[in-house]
C-alpha cells in the first residue's frame, strides 16, 4: 500500500470547545490508484487532505507514505519531504505572478538543488506531457485559468512525487475547461501516478477508480468504478451522494 491512513482522529480545541473533524478514518491507496474523496462542506475531507499533506497533524492514529510514518518526520525536514514526495494541485492554482510559468514549474527543483541539466530535461518532459510548451515564457496573469492549472499540474509533477494531492482542481473553472483539466489528470494517472483528489464535482470524481464519501468526519461509504463507463459511474456517485444527504436529514 503506498498510502496507509490508520485510524485517524482529529480534534480541534479552542477556548474550551472541542470539535471532532475526523473520527477513526481508516483506508489505503495503492500505487497507481486514483481515489476521489467527496462530502459536504465541513465533513472533514479537507482536514484529511491537509493531514496527508503534512500541513496538519492527527490527534490520534497515523499516516504512512511508502512505509514512512509522516508523524516521525523531523520538523526541519518536513518542507523537503513535501517537495520531494508530494505534489499539490489547488483550486486557486497557487502560482506566483512575479515568476514566469517556466520558473513557477522549476521552483521545487531549484529549492531541492537539482542540477540545471536535469531541471531542463524534466521541464521538457513535463511541459510536453501537459501541453504547455508555448506558455513557458509567459506569466500566469497573461494566461487563462485552465492554462494556469496546467502550469500548476506541471509544477506538481516535476519532482516526480510518490503521491499527487488535488484539492478541488476544477473548482474555479468553467465546465469546458474543467473537462480539459480532468483529461490531463486522467493522463497523469494513466502514466502511473497516484492521485488523491478532494472534490464536490460528480463529474470530476467519476474520473477516479474509487470514491470515498465522508460524513461527520467518518468514511460513510465507498464505490468502485470497475468496468463502468463515465456516465454510469457518475450515476452511481450521484446515488451515493443522495443517500448520504438523506441519512443526514433523518
Amino acid at each position: 500500500m503506498l498510502l496507509d491512513v490508520k485510524h485517524i482522529k482529529k480534534v480541534y480545541r479552542t477556548r474550551g470547545n472541542e470539535t471532532i473533524a475526523l473520527r477513526d478514518v481508516d483506508f489505503g491507496v495503492k500505487e497507481g490508484e486514483f481515489v476521489a474523496i467527496m462530502g459536504e462542506s465541513g465533513s472533514g475531507k479537507t482536514t484529511l487532505l491537509n493531514i496527508t499533506a503534512t500541513f496538519d497533524e492527527p490527534t490520534e492514529g497515523k499516516i504512512e507514505l511508502n512505509g514512512q510514518d509522516l508523524s516521525k518526520i523531523p520538523s526541519k525536514q518536513i518542507a523537503q519531504f513535501r517537495r520531494e514526495e508530494l505534489g499539490f494541485v489547488f483550486q486557486d492554482f497557487n502560482v506566483l505572478d512575479t515568476f514566469n510559468n517556466k520558473d513557477n514549474i522549476l521552483l521545487p527543483l531549484v529549492l531541492s538543488d537539482v542540477p540545471k541539466h536535469e531541471m531542463e530535461k524534466r521541464l521538457d518532459e513535463v511541459s510536453a506531457f501537459v501541453g504547455i510548451e508555448s506558455l513557458l515564457n509567459k506569466y500566469p496573469y497573461e494566461i487563462s485559468g485552465g492554462q494556469r492549472q496546467r502550469i500548476a499540474i506541471a509544477r506538481a509533477l516535476i519532482n516526480q512525487p510518490k503521491l499527487l494531492l488535488a484539492d478541488e482542481p476544477t473548482g474555479n473553472l468553467d465546465s469546458a475547461t474543467s473537462s480539459q483539466i480532468l483529461d490531463v489528470l486522467r493522463s497523469v494517472n494513466e502514466a502511473g501516478n497516484t492521485i488523491m483528489m478532494v472534490t464536490h464535482s460528480v463529474k470530476a470524481a467519476s474520473e477516479a477508480a474509487r470514491v470515498l464519501f465522508i460524513k461527520d468526519g467518518k468514511i460513510f461509504h465507498e464505490v468502485y468504478r470497475g468496468k463502468a463507463d463515465s456516465q454510469a459511474f457518475q450515476e452511481r456517485i450521484a446515488e451515493s451522494l443522495s443517500v448520504l444527504n438523506d441519512r443526514g436529514e433523518k
